[in-house]
């Protein structure tokens, strides 16, 4: 199931009715229209241009009168929607201003000092609303650079996508603050800023940034263009009544977000985390208390291993009698004895009736062959009889075999290694080791990078399988990964610890676990 964006469809609806003038509707006593607000702007714009003109006058009498501004053309066919009739289209270069920046670098700021603000910070500290800086500079720089006031919009020039391009903030802080490079600060007149925030960084104002942006990989967007885009202007009372509407529903939608993601992701790793529960109560005998009291126990965990030696020592004596029959001076082979084992190594405390032994007491462990694609396609496909070559990519994350892969190994090429019926395979290399695991249900031929786990006493299979799924297993196969592709050798598996129950046990927890598994898979339906 795909996870909560940082955008949610409730939230782009609550902004687009925002300003299409669809979340509140008309403010008590509001007599003045957009329009007389637009009015108002420019003449206050153009007041404030024929005093600066003035001031400009003094130092030098040439000084160049500046043009009046006038509101922007806008045509029908360029309204993007409806908006109240008390509302009127402008552009943003109408009712405001646009200063670029210039570069702070990284290495220029400091922990305290004179606030600025640099692009990049947009998108990783700050918010809708920026109070306070989390970067600093020295007051050489901070001289140079231009400034941020109060009820300043930010915006940055430069991103990775057409989404953040342009993504808004409103400074309410108290202090000037100093503008790095590849931003932008619009400064509105007569404006609620935050208004114009949320209008910037709702799903038409987006829209018409990420038309206006170039660039695929790095976007960018400059202030004549966003001067250009076209936006509602409510009267400043409507204005302000929907900003508080929003701040009294966003802070809602926020907490929703949040529940529904965690409620969501908690749906998706609830199975995983029960399971990895399971077995770990399993395999330290947890799930088996209660049937301990009651069960008579004939064969200990130690008793059990001390048997499977014994039974592996017997067979290499048989395999050395049968040897010296060939060639007398055949070499007597060295006992099989139990790895030695100590206390801190031991990672937890299992039933007295249980033992600790290592892999490779339990089991034989070895890899399979490697094919490359040319030999399959030129020996091994269209076989009729022989075994199955298993390659790394058939075995599933979901624990299954595809023995339909088309490439069979002929059974008179007996130097091919068989991991049999009944047997545990997994990948111990590359990006799916540890994570591709699966049971075996015929005998089959094996790539070199899946490793057979082949028990030495078959009535210890099931409950190995369950056991190298394990959180214990698990964590110990990730400490002794190494290499450039990422692997755990043959050598490091068959050195870590089993806990080794008796047999009648191993069943039990077998029975509980295959019960309890299927209930597990459903609560994340």
């Amino acid at each position: 199931m795909a996870k909560i964006k940082k955008d949610t469809n409730l939230r782009k609806s609550i902004l687009q009715a925002a300003i299409t003038g669809q979340l509140i509707s008309n403010v008590e006593g509001e007599t003045k229209t957009g329009k007389e607000l637009l009015d108002k702007i420019i003449e206050e714009r153009n007041a404030k241009l024929l005093a600066q003109w003035e001031e400009a006058k003094k130092k030098n009498p040439k000084a160049k009168k500046p043009a009046p501004i006038v509101a922007s053309e806008i045509t029908e066919d360029e309204i993007p929607f409806e908006i109240p009739k008390s509302w009127c289209w402008c552009r943003l270069g109408d009712i405001g201003d646009f200063l670029r920046g210039s570069g702070i670098k990284r290495e220029e700021t400091r922990l305290e000092g004179y606030p600025c603000i640099r692009y990049g910070e947009m998108y990783t500290k700050y918010k809708t609303v920026i109070k306070d800086t989390v970067s600093f500079v020295e007051k050489e720089i901070f001289d140079k650079c231009q400034k941020i006031k109060t009820n300043d919009i930010v915006m940055s020039l430069t991103g990775e996508n057409e989404y953040d391009i342009a993504l808004a903030a409103v400074y309410l802080g108290e202090k000037v603050v100093a503008m790095g490079g590849d931003m932008t600060r619009f400064r509105p007149c007569l404006i609620n800023s935050l208004f114009y925030v949320y209008a910037i960084n709702s799903p038409y104002g987006i829209k018409c940034k990420s038309q206006l942006a170039t660039g695929n990989i790095i976007v960018h967007i400059s202030n004549d263009k966003l001067s250009s885009i076209l936006i509602p202007l409510p009267p400043l009372a409507v204005q302000n009544a929907i900003v508080a509407k929003l701040e009294e529903v966003l802070p809602l939608v926020y907490a929703y977000e949040n529940a529904v993601l965690q409620k969501e992701e908690l749906k998706t790793a609830l199975p995983d985390k029960v399971k990895k529960a399971i077995l770990q109560e399993a395999i330290q005998g947890k799930l088996t208390k209660s049937w301990r009291k009651t069960a008579t126990i004939e064969e200990s965990g130690k008793q059990l291993l001390d048997r499977i030696i014994e039974e592996r020592n017997a067979k290499l004596l048989a395999q050395w009698e049968e040897a010296k029959k060939k060639n007398p001076k055949a070499k007597k082979p060295a006992p099989i004895v139990a790895s030695e084992i100590t206390e801190d190594e031991i990672p937890f405390e299992i039933p007295k009736s249980w033992c600790w032994c290592r892999l490779s007491n339990l089991c034989n462990i070895y890899t399979g062959n490697s094919i490359n694609e040319t030999e399959k396609k030129l020996k091994y496909t269209n076989i009729k009889d022989g075994w199955v070559y298993i390659g790394t990519k058939d075995v599933g994350f979901d624990q299954t075999i595809n023995y339909d892969n088309g490439i069979k190994i002929p059974f008179e090429k007996d130097t091919f290694r068989i991991a049999p019926k009944n047997t545990v395979l997994m990948c111990i290399e590359g990006g799916s080791a540890g994570r591709k695991i699966a049971f075996t249900n015929q005998d089959v031929c094996f790539g070199n990078k899946l490793c057979c786990f082949n028990p030495y006493k078959y009535e210890v299979e099931k409950f190995l399988f369950y056991f190298l799924q394990s959180t214990v297993f698990i964590d110990a196969f990730k400490d002794n990964i190494n290499g450039i592709i990422g692997g755990v050798s043959i050598n490091k598996i068959k050195e870590m610890l089993f806990p080794l129950p008796p047999l009648a046990e191993q069943e039990k927890i077998v029975e509980i676990i295959e019960q309890m598994l299927p209930l597990c898979e459903k609560l994340g339906g």
